[in-house]
């Protein structure tokens, strides 16, 4: 009669074999979807390079305090490959990596500030001066807030990032019907817009709200970008996405960072985007100065306001 240690051998050795098995299919698919994903991200990347060409820039980023926030320098320019002139949009993006909450700080583009080494001048005018790092550095004298990251979007490539990420569009609300010059005709209420008919909505400036209804509806088109980003199936685009981001910006932003945050948002694991906006109401009034019309600020009241709202 066999042993109990002849009879389960067998069996043991299948069941090892069978368990080798599962994890060589296991380590093949991984492979797989690992390669899959580097391959659009590269594919992503060189088409978006090819597309489009855009200077490198100096950028002597500071970390914030607190080790477990990230602070990004958000600027768009619509310089179309000529002279960068100043700053369409200006942007913080704020994110804690502990407690996953995103913040959006719009700073009008009017704001009047001392520009180091130029003077007091609009804000949007430390870009053309000096590029990011300039506009680095006259966002930490004002308002003292370290800024280790930028990102600098050209327009151009704007709505081709929104197209990957929603191939049948964003949607949006419009809250007015809109067409003066822009390159769009667009009717008040929900709709999809596509990428590039989006841009035209974010950038609208010509009523009565002036560059205020601008920044309101920028905040609106990243909140839309964000939850779409959160949508079945988004992740799986993430290495096509973050490619394409990529080639159609200039930052310092890592790939591995661009991934682990993407994550977050695409995973539902960021919380809701906290909008902010500079100046704050109360801290600023209209004036007339040799560089145009521009909004006069209380910088010590901004700049406590500013820094109370990123914190936790």
């Amino acid at each position: 009669m066999a042993t109990r240690q002849e009879r389960n051998t067998p069996t043991k050795k299948k069941k090892l074999r069978k368990g080798r098995t599962i994890f060589t299919i296991i380590l093949v698919l991984i492979v797989a979807i690992a390669g899959l994903g580097f391959y659009q991200y590269k594919s992503s990347l060189s088409a978006a390079q090819n597309d489009n060409q855009m200077k490198d820039f100096e950028f002597n980023g500071e970390k914030p305090e607190d080790v477990n926030d990230l602070n990004v320098l958000l600027i768009g320019s619509d310089s179309r490959g000529k002279d960068q002139g100043r700053s369409d949009s200006l942007l913080i993006a704020h994110y804690d990596t502990k407690s996953k909450k995103p913040k959006l700080v719009s700073i009008m583009r009017d704001t009047y500030v001392d520009i180091p080494g130029h003077g007091l001048n609009k804000i949007n005018a430390a870009y053309s001066f000096g590029g990011p790092e300039l506009v680095r550095q006259t966002i930490k004298e004002n308002f003292g807030v370290n800024l280790e990251y930028y990102v600098v979007a050209n327009f151009e490539g704007f709505p081709k990032i929104v197209d990957t990420l929603a191939p049948d569009g964003i949607e949006i609300d419009a809250e007015k019907d809109m067409s003066k010059n822009i390159e769009a005709n667009i009717k008040a209420g929900k709709q999809k817009m596509d990428g590039a008919t989006l841009l035209q909505y974010a950038r609208f400036r010509h009523d009565a709200e002036s560059d205020f209804g601008r920044v309101r509806r920028q905040q609106q088109v990243l909140t839309a970008l964000k939850d779409q980003a959160q949508s079945i199936g988004t992740i799986t685009k993430l290495p096509s996405l973050v490619g394409t981001m990529q080639g159609y910006t200039n930052t310092n932003v890592t790939t591995g960072m661009m991934l682990s945050i993407g994550k977050d948002f695409v995973l539902g694991k960021a919380d809701d985007i906290e909008d902010f906006r500079l100046p704050v109401d109360g801290t600023y009034k209209g004036a007339r100065t040799s560089h145009g019309a521009v909004l006069d600020i209380d910088v010590a009241a901004n700049a406590k306001a500013l820094q109370d709202f990123l914190k936790d």
